[in-house]
């Protein structure tokens, strides 16, 4: 029998769209808010769509920070970022000057630069270079096709850097530290390969 995930609704994100995707998995999630369900919960997400600096004061106004410091850095729950929900792991954004993230993973989040010549923000498909075949990637082709959006982008050392894709420089597209794992594209909008990707994380976890 599958584990329980929990979908973290801070007010930013297709929550939904995520939750629909693991339940045609066959997984059993909530989208929630509720202290008391996230601590029930084997594994976490954290969806986001937005501005980082919003993403941090909405996890502040629901009283989301503490209960999720508690799971992940001290329970050692295995949790999911999605896009923005990648972004603050990390320390800090250019896009919010002063608002400090989580600050789980040692990256800070920097703006895809506009003299690369490409056009920002990165918006579409996009093949990304996967280090050492990660387990994540398991039943794909060598070089799977994701769906981007986003303007900025982790700028990780690394050896948290799982996979990355070429947009006119290096970005950094899967993150990894211990139990904490972020990915800058959406498997929720990715048709297959982001099925078979959520499939794999949780194969992954034991979830």
């Amino acid at each position: 029998m599958r584990g329980k995930i929990a979908v973290i609704d801070y007010g930013l994100g297709n929550v939904h769209s995520v939750s629909c995707a693991l339940s045609f998995l066959g997984y059993k999630n909530q989208v929630t808010r509720e202290h008391a369900q996230i601590r029930a919960a084997d594994a976490l997400l954290l969806p986001g769509v937005g501005a980082f600096g919003q993403a941090m004061l909405n996890l502040k106004t629901f009283n989301l920070l503490d209960v999720l410091s508690e799971e992940v850095c001290i329970r050692k729950k295995p949790i999911l970022g999605i896009c923005l929900g990648m972004q603050i792991l990390g320390n800090c954004s250019q896009e919010s000057e002063g608002v400090p993230g989580l600050g789980w993973i040692d990256f800070n989040v920097e703006a895809i630069p506009d003299s690369l010549l490409v056009k920002v923000p990165h918006v579409g498909w996009n093949t990304l270079r996967v280090s050492n075949r990660h387990p994540f990637f398991s039943g794909m082709e060598a070089e799977p096709h994701f769906f981007f959006d986003h303007g900025y982008h982790a700028n990780a050392p690394e050896c948290f850097i799982v996979a990355s894709c070429e947009y006119g420089m290096n970005l950094a597209s899967v993150v990894v530290r211990e139990n904490i794992t972020g990915v800058q594209f959406h498997p929720e909008k990715s048709q297959r390969n982001g099925l078979k990707l959520f499939r794999n994380y949780f194969n992954s976890i034991g979830v």
